[in-house]
């Protein structure tokens, strides 16, 4: 018996959707919803003055639980990492500082914790952080050293029984609003990762001013001056680069699914933008570089949704490596990035207003494309994957 074809999605031509679990939808649609009902009325003004309420937001993110979503046990949810994906794409659709928050938040800080942290430090922190009473950051990146981090400045050194912290740290996403930095430093053993509360003597957080990207987020200097720890801050379980770096990892897959929200956000609005604007008495969407245009962002979404799809199964399987990380980051920010430039173009001048998400998301796009690795290393990361050979150096 035939049966008829289901309605075509403009959102999700290829219904990409349909590869997802009943559970992942769920999940999709119910972030989808807080989105829309707690951010996008809001994000615009908060972008417009540089503010992110944060302490408001993560009770609200805990209860939704995203914070922390795919680690197991300690009050996280042990979801997916499709499931994690699918609510990164939601998030960042309404803006990447939303999902930048909730990604250092649980990708970086308390995967850190529970991945290399003692009994004791897990059962201090990660309730509170994934109930979202707490707030963490993850402080790796240097004034002088991002891309380099083996060539880290910040020390710490033993001093009978304490450790003693001292450097400076650039770029944080929640620094100064965090009740507990996560601080990777060089010791005598090689890079170690410490628990530094708030408040304690010696370390200040200091927040960047003057972006034009980002707004909507907090981002931070930290400052150690002979920061005094106690020997039970170490994060035990870990030594050497790899701890840091596995823990971007999973920030950078996040990103690879956040990328496709802010991509899909901005051809739905180009696309609705284009179907109500009348110019020569007829809706622009009827003109044929208008309809290029909308055709090309579409396909590229849907690319983009795929690849994520692809890799976060890989990543359930627990066959994902690094070069995989690498290819969505690169291709999906890239694709973001000419997705939003193209989705402006339609909407003309009034697609550089707050009114419109559009211009927010380029810019926001601008430093999605640098942290967490930028194009030039994840590019190398690749092309080491292909040929066998190392062109760092």
């Amino acid at each position: 018996m035939a049966t008829t074809p289901a309605r075509l999605d403009p959102a999700d031509l290829l219904a990409v959707g349909e590869l997802l679990t009943d559970e992942e939808r769920l999940i999709r649609d119910t972030v989808r919803k807080f989105a829309d009902e707690q951010i996008r009325p809001y994000v615009g003004d908060w972008f417009e003055r540089g503010v992110f309420p944060a302490r408001e937001l993560a009770p609200e993110l805990g209860r939704l639980g995203v914070l922390g979503m795919h680690l197991d046990g300690y009050g996280c949810t042990g979801s997916s990492a499709v499931a994690y994906g699918v609510a990164c794409m939601e998030l960042e659709a309404a803006d990447s500082g939303l999902r930048s928050f909730v990604s250092v938040q649980g990708s970086l800080a308390m995967r850190s914790i529970h991945a290399f942290g003692s009994e004791e430090q897990k059962q201090q922190w990660l309730p509170e952080l994934a109930a979202g009473r707490a707030i963490g950051c993850f402080a790796l990146t240097e004034p002088d050293f991002g891309s380099d981090p083996a060539n880290m400045r910040t020390r710490a050194r033993r001093k009978g029984g304490d450790w003693v912290l001292s450097g400076s740290k650039m770029w944080i996403t929640n620094g100064s609003i965090s009740d507990v930095a996560v601080v990777w430093a060089q010791t005598e053993d090689g890079v170690r990762g410490f628990l530094v509360p708030q408040g304690t003597p010696g370390f200040t957080a200091t927040d960047v001013h003057g972006k034009l990207s980002l707004r909507a987020s907090v981002t931070s200097e930290l400052a150690l001056d002979e920061v005094v720890l106690p020997a039970d801050a170490v994060l035990p379980g870990v030594q050497g680069l790899r701890g840091p770096l596995s823990s971007l990892g999973e920030a950078r897959y996040g990103i690879l699914w956040g990328t496709v929200g802010a991509a899909r956000d901005c051809y739905t609005t180009a696309l609705d933008y284009a179907k109500s604007r009348i110019q020569f008495e007829r809706p622009i969407a009827g003109f044929q570089l208008t309809q290029q245009k909308l055709v090309e962002m579409m396909l590229e979404v849907e690319k983009a949704y795929l690849v994520a799809v692809r890799i976060g199964r890989l990543k359930d399987a627990g066959q994902c490596r690094p070069a995989h990380i690498s290819f969505g980051k690169l291709n999906n920010v890239r694709t973001a990035m000419e997705i939003a430039r193209s989705a402006r173009t339609i909407l003309g001048a009034n697609g550089i207003t707050v009114e419109y998400p559009v211009l927010r998301h380029a810019n926001n796009l601008e430093s999605v494309l640098t942290y967490e690795g930028t194009a030039e290393i994840h590019t190398l990361v690749l092309g080491e994957a292909i040929t066998g050979e190392s062109a760092y150096r």
